[in-house]
């Protein structure tokens, strides 16, 4: 018997999120646990009239190719990619991790490698995105996995990720509708500023948005939103106004790989230190990527109360009310970011105990903005 709940994620998947309409050529990318998932968006899609097509990535893969490729197979870009990123005119990926830390063993200078390899890919995606021809959105799939990362049961967390999804509301789509008119709120005000100064412990940063524009991420498309749930307005900063401290609350996770107690000092736009308590190596490594990824292309405030806890996936907790986070590397360009590389990492600093000025006045105290 199918669960509910996968059949309502499916209709909000594919008509607020992504607005699937009759016609459209549709990619679903996931991994066999999600299937109970998979099986309702591909039924829905082709109630919807699209033309779905889905690619199962099996567990173990990744980590093999990381592990036992020379450095030319690791470098090596398949002409496929690069033609799927212009064919379809919707791509929806489905995480179903069964091992969330398979990658962790991966020496750092492989990972850069490969993720410099399909730099050409994300790049198309993002521009096609930014032009409104492709609409691209991910998700999560409850596994054990995930559950065991987040320190939950896996009944627990399916509650949890599916509640963050505003699942038990009568209307789903509505209630993010109505979230969307409360954060277009923020991002309006955000916009008439300039100078943003945020202040926590071990943190005073930083930077300039003047010109640029402010994204309100509330889970559709439409809206800039690129994945589901979702809950933040963001920007790409001034590249290079960035400057001072900062101390990210939260540990870190990168291809399986944890970095935790992460500190950055910046000077004109760039990283001119970095360190961490656990993952320094991988830090550096990817600092060291290409000439962008020592500097932001996002800054972003989070503004989901229903996702109430941090559970190791960035997806849901850069979303978490009461934090702020920046990406290292590259700029979404529909925010008139300019920043170029084949990193975009995010890191989560919480203003729970933190001020946020606005051209120098307060804006944002106690995790709430005060507009």
């Amino acid at each position: 018997m199918a669960d509910p709940r996968h059949q309502r994620l499916a209709e909000v998947l594919l008509h607020y999120a992504l607005g699937v309409a009759p016609g459209d050529k549709l990619l679903i990318v996931s991994a066999p646990p999600a299937a109970p998932l998979l099986r309702e968006v591909y039924r829905a899609a082709l109630r919807a009239g699209a033309h779905p097509e889905a690619q199962l990535e099996l567990e173990g893969l990744q980590e093999l190719r990381l592990r036992e490729s020379s450095d030319e197979q690791l470098g090596y870009l398949s002409q496929v990619r690069l033609w799927e990123a212009d064919y379809y005119d919707a791509h929806l990926r489905i995480g179903a991790a069964e091992n969330t830390m398979a990658l962790s063993g991966v020496e750092p200078r492989r990972l850069a490698l490969a993720q410099r390899a399909q730099a050409p890919v994300r790049g198309r995606l993002s521009a096609r995105t930014a032009r409104k021809e492709l609409r691209r959105t991910g998700t999560l799939f409850p596994t054990q996995a995930y559950a065991q990362q987040a320190g939950m049961a896996l009944a627990d967390y399916e509650a949890f990720l599916f509640g963050a999804c505003l699942l038990d509301r009568d209307d789903p789509a509505a209630a993010w509708r109505a979230l969307a008119a409360a954060w277009q709120r923020i991002a309006d005000f955000l916009a008439r500023h300039d100078q943003i100064r945020i202040v926590a412990p071990d943190t005073d940063l930083t930077y300039r948005v003047g010109g640029r524009t402010w994204i309100n991420s509330s889970g559709s498309n439409a809206t800039g939103s690129l994945n589901f749930p979702s809950g933040e307005v963001y920007t790409g900063p001034l590249e290079d106004s960035v400057d001072g401290v900062v101390r990210f609350t939260y540990p870190a996770v990168y291809q399986g790989n944890l970095v935790e107690d992460v500190r950055l000092t910046f000077r004109d736009g760039r990283v001119v230190d970095a360190s961490a308590a656990r993952g320094q190596a991988l830090l550096e490594a990817m600092l060291d990527l290409d000439p962008g990824a020592r500097s932001l292309g996002e800054v972003a405030f989070g503004l989901n109360d229903h996702i109430t806890r941090f559970t190791g996936n960035i997806l849901l907790d850069e979303k978490i009310g009461g934090t702020m986070h920046v990406a290292l590397g590259q700029a979404y360009p529909n925010s008139g970011g300019r920043n170029q590389s084949a990193l975009h990492w995010d890191l989560i600093c919480d203003l729970r105990e933190g001020r946020v000025y606005a051209d120098g006045d307060l804006c944002y105290a106690a995790g709430r903005f005060t507009i």
